[in-house]
């Protein structure tokens, strides 16, 4: 049995899952539903006993929480965090809980930190949950108000922290939105890459890095919170 897995089985089985330490690009277009392949991830992982932390700079945390509602998803709330980035910068009313903590703005990077921590403090050393994921969604919107160095800063924090602990970190960027050089400055500090590409009016997914040779390309569809593999190119 391999440390984690996508839940996204032709994937698994391409790679043969995924190692502990492993720090992941979720890169793709915009609309092509990477939100909603997080989203998939991050509930297989649940299923698997994993804690998820996400960060948050696109949705509420009421918002991701009332998608899975809405799909008829269960949570198990004791293996959830949410960094919310966004009620703040809307002017909503602030209500941390024990799943919602809330940063000030994508621009606070410290105090997203702080908020990170604060979790995995939580799930590996109070809860002690050894297999905890790390998903930011998105690194595009942070990169839009902090410099490239400032963001490497950032996640070369984390990036070495799931290493050590065994995590599984995964961080979503838009393909197309920055400069192939920021992209490559980032990818220094991954394993690997899973990456998303339109075609036709298709969409196709396919892991590069994390085994020998990239895997095919997969057609995918998604469906409610479903993401379906349809063929392959």
């Amino acid at each position: 049995m391999s440390d984690y897995i996508l839940g996204i089985k032709e994937l698994d089985n391409a790679i043969g899952g995924i190692k502990k330490g492993s720090n992941i690009i979720l890169i793709g277009p915009p609309m092509s539903g990477k939100e909603v392949i997080l989203y998939y991830i991050m509930y297989q992982g649940m299923k698997n006993d994993n804690a998820i932390i996400t960060v948050t700079t696109r949705e509420s945390a009421t918002h991701i929480l009332e998608w899975f509602k809405e799909h008829k998803l269960s949570l198990p709330l004791s293996r959830v965090g949410i960094v919310d980035c966004v009620t703040k910068t809307l002017g909503g009313a602030v209500v941390e809980s024990e799943n919602i903590k809330i940063a000030s703005s994508p621009v606070d990077l410290t105090g997203i930190g702080v908020k990170i921590s604060q979790f995995l403090e939580e799930f590996f050393m109070k809860k002690n949950i050894r297999k905890v994921q790390l998903h930011i969604n998105s690194l595009s919107t942070i990169l839009m108000y902090s410099n490239i160095q400032t963001v490497f800063r950032f996640l070369h924090v984390f990036t070495g922290r799931i290493k050590a602990m065994g995590a599984m970190g995964i961080y979503v960027i838009d393909s197309g939105m920055h400069d192939e050089q920021a992209i490559a400055t980032l990818k220094q500090l991954l394993d690997g890459m899973i990456e998303i590409k339109s075609e036709d009016d298709k969409n196709f997914i396919r892991i590069v890095g994390l085994s020998p040779k990239p895997t095919p390309w997969f057609e995918y569809e998604i469906e409610g919170a479903n993401v379906r593999i349809v063929g392959r190119k």
